[in-house]
């Protein structure tokens, strides 16, 4: 990853408090932007564990929110932006109308 985008995303970091959204949305925005992010820039803009930010990522890919793909030794992530939202209360909107709030249109691509 380029050493700007990686410095442009940790200065954005803010301190611990709480926020709208949780670290599975956090996560899902980052390899949304930054699809062949390794897991260490993606624990520290979210600022949770790399075992954290692991799970995060494998509960991502067990609801099919996520798909991983190896490339060489490293992961890739692809985001299914028609998988609906899992709770009742958002069940009528999908990965791709939360996102779009987040992301550009390059992004979303």
């Amino acid at each position: 990853m380029d050493e700007s985008v990686r410095h442009h995303a940790a200065a954005e970091l803010v301190p611990k408090q709480w926020t709208f959204l949780n670290n599975h949305a956090h996560v899902l925005i980052c390899l949304a932007r930054y699809p062949d992010a390794v897991l260490r820039d993606v624990s520290q803009w979210v600022g949770i564990t790399e075992r954290a930010t692991q799970k995060i990522i494998k509960d991502l890919v067990d609801c099919q929110m996520l798909q991983r793909h190896r490339e060489g030794r490293c992961n890739r992530y692809r985001i299914n932006f028609a998988q609906p939202l899992r709770h009742p209360l958002e069940r009528d909107h999908t990965v791709g109308d939360l996102l779009a709030m987040f992301l550009t249109s390059e992004e979303m691509e």
